[in-house]
């Protein structure tokens, strides 16, 4: 077998960075956090979208993806509610460590809890992107009819009713919906991030 066309890389492990290399990407996990109907997955989906046609490569994980699959035994208890958080931090780790921009959409209701997906994903890769949007318009919306339950009593828990929400003291970015459209709110986040991301 002749060695000499080896590329020093096959001397050790693939790492993060020869990843990064190679989608030519800073890996991120972008954290958008707020109310039910605030308009996180909306925005998620556009951004992937437009993250993809930037040239860069996203993954958006969600209640839909996550809560359907690896977590559709947890409830919505705060103990749940804690081990939802700690597993989808546990894979956006992993999409993190793979090169992947992660962005996640999910309410994660608490600064404690979202504090927790911090310290494993690590400070300097969470990048937390509040969607303010305020509760009367979020009910408004009710795309899933989840607040007119919640408010019947038929959903106990239910964040922003009888749950508490805790808005982040100090996010890196807040996106005041009622202020833009998605898409300038996705030209908004996309603006931020780009130093974060561009290599």
């Amino acid at each position: 077998m002749n060695t000499n066309n080896i590329h020093p890389i096959f001397d050790r492990l693939l790492q993060r960075e020869d990843r990064e290399k190679r989608l030519e990407q800073k890996s991120k996990v972008l954290w958008l956090t707020g109310l039910s109907g605030s308009g996180k997955s909306t925005i998620a989906e556009a951004l992937e979208r437009k993250l993809y046609n930037e040239g860069f490569f996203a993954q958006v994980l969600d209640g839909d993806n996550i809560r359907s699959g690896i977590n559709n035994n947890l409830g919505f208890s705060i103990e749940d509610r804690k081990e939802n958080i700690r597993r989808i931090a546990e894979i956006s780790k992993l999409y993190l460590n793979s090169g992947v921009i992660v962005i996640n959409s999910f309410i994660s209701p608490t600064i404690e809890i979202r504090n927790f997906a911090k310290s494993i994903i690590g400070e300097t890769d969470f990048i937390e992107i509040y969607i303010n949007t305020p509760l009367e318009i979020c009910e408004q919306r009710d795309v899933k009819g989840l607040y007119k339950k919640a408010r019947a009593g038929e959903i106990k828990g239910f964040t922003g009713i009888d749950s508490p929400y805790e808005a982040p003291l100090n996010p890196a970015l807040e996106v005041k919906t009622i202020q833009m459209s998605v898409e300038e709110c996705v030209d908004f986040i996309y603006k931020y991030i780009y130093n974060h991301i561009n290599f």
